[in-house]
């Protein structure tokens, strides 16, 4: 009886034929390298391959679940739609076989048990919230793609030694209450976190807690703090997800693997002037509170470029004006910054120019700086070597083209980081797009990343 991650890698290189299999002493020798298994004896191939056809139409179905008409997708936390969505992903688990549990604040587990349960899991999964009039692929991919995963081992006859776990993070996405990953920062052990949703509220001033409740989450407990997870509860944590740029579609390759998590730190900065008659007040005379947040806008950028790195970012994606009427000088203004880099130290000193700049702009505006809140201003993350060299073995395998790159987008990867060994699958999506109704990734290409997630996580689930 051959080992089971040997049929695996059998059963999914449908494109050899059997005959090939059992006469070709370089096809066997690459099996046992890369499983790490001698094959003593030859086996017959079976045909199998990823349901990609399957997998598309649960895309198509889940993106049903939205508050925005098709093709774009809104789907925010705890409404109708995403307990309509909740629900449709539970089942799946269920039509795989996984057993299914959920935290308090909705974090959603599927577990196939591994023949010694008592060691630390492999993980994989992303999110299925969407912000408003977005795509159907962002996160979904991630936890529809890693079910297929888990379909398509079982339907190997693998038998993981570890267990294999699925999933679903709450709110990837900060649209409710300004909180990007939030399922999996709390995960990661965030006790200002845990305390800040007591308390937090969202723009229509209902509470967190009580917006939990309503979805069937935190209902006997304030302390959220249930949710952590002790470092080393998984061995190893891999996400697949669509690159959200263009490289790898515009360089023809299949796979990108990430090596490390850029991460953001967000600013809100306030202005205060003294307003005024737009027709009125002499130019000499103003203190105009929108000039001075337009100024630090342009400083943004003038300080990201001169980092000295193109891995240095910086998007001014909110410029709010108080009154906000065409006639009348800005007494109040409301700039929101993100910067990102895998840096961190060179991503902060941007930070620190940027507060400068503000200071500076105080002083020759004549305006009040009444705020400069760094919202969050998290550590970027690393991938994990061993992670990293078993995605690698399974594109070869696969005879996968793949590059090696960062990501400059917030996942909750980044988080999982610091609970266990972490590594990302990027796939190609359409021109790069995502966040907007155009985001695609083709049943080729998702198939491929389904593909290597599947061997990635069958050859850690056997270390």
């Amino acid at each position: 009886m051959l080992p089971h991650y040997v049929t695996l890698l059998f059963l999914l290189c449908t494109s050899i034929s059997a005959h090939q299999h059992e006469h070709d002493p370089s096809i066997i020798s690459t099996m046992e390298q890369f499983s790490g298994y001698s094959i003593h004896e030859p086996t017959s191939l079976s045909s199998l391959s990823i349901d990609a056809q399957g997998l598309q139409n649960q895309i198509d179905q889940l993106s049903g679940f939205s508050d925005a008409p098709a093709p774009a997708v809104t789907r925010v936390l705890y409404t109708h739609k995403d307990v309509l969505a909740r629900r449709y992903v539970k089942n799946l688990m269920g039509i795989a076989g996984l057993s299914v549990r959920e935290d308090a604040v909705g974090n959603i587990f599927g577990r196939w048990d591994g023949s010694e349960p008592e060691l630390a899991a492999v993980a994989t999964g992303s999110h299925i919230d969407a912000i408003p009039y977005s795509g159907k692929y962002d996160g979904v991919v991630g936890v529809l793609g890693a079910i297929e995963a888990i379909n398509v081992l079982k339907r190997s006859g693998f038998k993981p030694k570890r267990s294999l776990e699925v999933i679903l993070f709450t709110s990837e996405e900060p649209t409710r209450f300004g909180i990007s990953c939030l399922g999996s920062r709390l995960l990661s052990g965030s006790e200002s976190l845990a305390n800040t949703l007591k308390t937090i509220t969202d723009s229509q001033n209902i509470s967190f807690l009580d917006a939990a409740r309503s979805a069937g989450y935190a209902k006997d407990e304030n302390d959220l703090s249930s949710v952590f997870l002790k470092k080393g509860t998984y061995s190893a944590f891999v996400e697949l997800h669509i690159e959200q740029g263009p490289i790898l579609e515009d360089e023809g390759i299949s796979i990108g693997i990430v090596t490390a998590i850029a991460a953001p730190a967000s600013l809100r900065v306030e202005f205060e002037g003294n307003g005024g008659h737009a027709g009125a007040v002499l130019m000499p005379n103003r203190n105009d509170a929108g000039l001075a947040a337009a100024e630090l806008a342009l400083a943004v950028e003038k300080h990201v470029l001169e980092s000295g790195s193109i891995d240095t970012v910086g998007t001014v994606g909110i410029l709010e004006l108080h009154p906000g009427a065409i006639n009348s000088i800005p007494s109040k203004s409301h700039i929101e910054i993100d910067t990102r880099d895998i840096d961190e130290e060179r991503r902060n000193q941007v930070i620190n120019k940027i507060h400068e700049t503000a200071i500076r702009i105080t002083k020759t505006r004549g305006v009040k700086l009444s705020e400069f809140h760094i919202i969050n201003q998290d550590p970027p993350a690393p991938s994990d070597k061993a992670v990293i060299n078993a995605m690698q073995t399974a594109t070869k395998e696969l005879n996968l083209t793949s590059k090696l790159m960062i990501s400059r987008a917030y996942h909750d990867s980044l988080f999982m980081a610091r609970v266990s060994p972490m590594g990302m699958i990027f796939i190609p999506c359409y021109k790069g797009y995502s966040h907007k109704p155009e985001e695609f990734s083709s049943i080729e290409d998702m198939s491929n990343g389904v593909k290597v997630l599947a061997f990635t996580l069958a050859k850690l689930s056997l270390q």
